[in-house]
């Protein structure tokens, strides 16, 4: 009896700590939050406090009191973008969220928070939203989710990367993207090399599709791969290695940095490292930290495989017959300035212009690493990946 009674005494106080303890959260939430204006968004120094506390409240209770359901709102407004949005939709089962899940997958696209809000897109109504943003005019924006999308392993991708690959108008990042994506999957591995088979991938395809079919797990795939892609000449005109393979030598980052101010090699004409080089295409100060040595060795032997936003070569026809071609360095309501391969700037009234297309090949022109030995490529490509922000 007196050992029941003892056991029964504990379990008792037991529950009454945790129903405290549960209590404290919510006065702390609630108690916080109701200072705060309900339509003003919310501090930042108030901001974690509020999503502690919400950490340790049961999601019944937030959703069945609508002080509380508006509080989260008011967070959820507050974290928009950041991965840790993912988490509260996720453990209260918030509706009508999937412009912001997009939003943090789009903006983190190899981040797990990332990965997990598209596959709580995917899971729910959201593959029309995901489709509107993959053909949008945002092609940034498009890239993004298409990384995202083949990061998921998630199925369903398949049918969104699919047509992105052979559609004539993706911009060239957006198509990579969707390469990259579909062969991590073995029925979007297979696609691929049907494709080239078929001699349907775009020109400005076929060195990534290459390149993600070499690393991909199926040995069939890989060895089948090697036979329908030729590997890219040298400046001897003798193959290079495969990528896989040249990735793995170790370069000399000092005599990198002499063959990329080299007249030949002419990287310093357009690319700016620091002070030195020119400003035509985008800088490479801290290069190493945003692109892998595999997609710095992409971007030299095909550039138009992947070019980076807003710095699209354009072909702008005038009245007159006359033409020019560049980068669009800026636009107002009556005129364009262009930045040709030279890096002369042009101005062009528009009312003079008679259209402007976009083209499919990048400003840098391909055949670079046929001006130097096999040996600086390598070391120009180890110099290019030191290039990284300054702790």
């Amino acid at each position: 009896g007196s050992l029941s009674t003892g056991r029964t005494s504990v379990l008792a106080g037991f529950f009454v700590g945790r129903y405290n303890t549960g209590m404290k959260w919510i006065a702390l939430f609630l108690g916080l939050a109701l200072q705060l204006p309900a339509a003003e968004p919310l501090p930042p120094e108030k901001v974690n406090t509020l999503i502690e506390a919400l950490g340790r409240l049961d999601p019944a209770l937030v959703n069945g009191n609508p002080a509380l359901k508006q509080r989260l709102d008011q967070v959820l407004d507050a974290v928009r973008g950041e991965p840790r949005l993912v988490g509260l939709v996720k453990k209260f089962k918030v509706p009508d969220r999937e412009a912001d899940l997009l939003e943090v997958a789009a903006g983190h696209p190899n981040d797990p928070a990332g990965v997990e809000a598209l596959g709580m897109v995917l899971g729910g109504d959201g593959l029309k939203s995901v489709n509107a943003l993959l053909t949008g005019n945002d092609a940034q924006q498009a890239a993004a989710v298409a990384r995202a999308l083949g990061n998921s392993n998630n199925q369903k991708v398949l049918s969104l990367l699919t047509p992105l690959v052979i559609h004539p108008k993706v911009h060239a990042n957006v198509r990579k993207e969707a390469l990259k994506g579909l062969a991590n999957f073995e029925t979007g591995a297979r696609q691929i090399l049907a494709w080239a088979k078929e001699g349907k991938l775009p020109q400005n395809a076929k060195f990534t599709a290459s390149l993600a079919l070499s690393t991909v797990r199926w040995p069939d795939i890989k060895a089948e791969s090697a036979k329908v892609f030729p590997r890219p000449p040298g400046a001897n005109a003798k193959p290079l290695p495969p990528v896989v393979e040249l990735v793995k030598r170790k370069g000399n980052v000092a005599n990198g940095a002499k063959v990329f101010q080299r007249e030949t090699a002419a990287c310093a004409r357009c690319h700016k490292v620091g002070p030195i080089g020119q400003e035509v295409g985008p800088a490479l100060t801290e290069i190493g930290d945003k692109l892998p040595k595999e997609e710095l060795y992409e971007a030299i032997i095909d550039p138009s495989a992947g070019i980076s936003f807003g710095y699209e070569a354009w072909l702008v026809t005038m009245k007159d017959g006359n033409a020019a071609f560049g980068i669009i360095q800026s636009e107002t309501d009556s005129e364009l300035e262009i930045k040709g391969p030279t890096g002369a700037v042009t101005r062009h009234a528009k009312a003079d212009i008679k259209s402007r297309q976009q083209q499919p090949l990048s400003l840098m022109p391909p055949g670079l690493h046929l001006t130097i030995k096999e040996e600086e490529l390598v070391d120009l490509i180890e110099y290019l990946a030191s290039l990284k922000k300054k702790p």
